[in-house]
């Protein structure tokens, strides 16, 4: 089961053969050099510890230069582990977008959009409150809770509060076209996170 480091350049749309048109991102993906590989005798666990993204030596630490010399890698920006996808990659070995296949189901895995602090409207997608006849409740959230019983606001109560900055899975993309000169990956649909985010990209299923 491959699965590889990349990054979002943005969304695109790609005019098939049948003359159907396809919603694309589009994804530079690898070449991941190797940097470790997790078994189960060892570590207690396997694992795939994958390299991305070309850094100059100045923003690295000492321990990081060191990390990835051993395995004969250029400074990266990101190293990421993928649990169950050992495979038979080993140490110093590059996984590029030649691992794939068109037409392969992937999950893509990346930190969202920060959004802010946001109201439940934004947020929760709640409805608004009547906006007429000297209203006072055109955004607020409501009802949180009764006084008699629970006296309190219970757990998991959906409001205000911070909106997008987190972990986000995309599964069920399918990937439309793959081009192994430029390290591109098309996927269809929308991929979490920004322009230049980078996400982790693993078979779905």
């Amino acid at each position: 089961m491959p699965a590889i480091l990349a990054k979002k350049l943005g969304m695109t749309q790609l005019f098939l053969e049948d003359g159907t048109v396809e919603r694309v991102t589009v994804l530079e993906a690898g070449p991941c050099p190797v940097t470790g590989v997790r078994t189960f005798d060892r570590d207690g666990y396997e694992a795939l510890q994958l390299a991305f993204g070309s850094v100059k030596e100045k923003h690295l630490s000492k321990p990081e230069l060191g990390h990835l010399k051993k395995a004969d890698a250029p400074p990266m920006r990101l190293v990421k582990e993928f649990r169950d996808e050992a495979g038979e990659h080993l140490v110093g070995d590059s996984v590029t977008v030649e691992d794939f296949e068109v037409g392969q189901k992937v999950k893509i895995s990346g930190t969202s959009k920060g959004k802010g602090f946001q109201g439940t409207i934004k947020r929760h997608n709640f409805a608004s409150g009547p906006k007429s006849h000297g209203s006072h409740n055109v955004r607020a959230p409501g009802s949180i809770g009764a006084s008699a019983w629970p006296a309190r606001v219970m757990k998991g109560i959906r409001g205000p509060g911070q909106m997008g900055n987190k972990r986000v899975t995309q599964k069920g993309l399918t990937i439309v076209r793959l081009d192994a000169g430029d390290n591109l990956m098309l996927v269809r649909g929308s991929v979490p996170g920004p322009r230049n985010g980078f996400v982790e990209v693993r078979t779905d299923g």
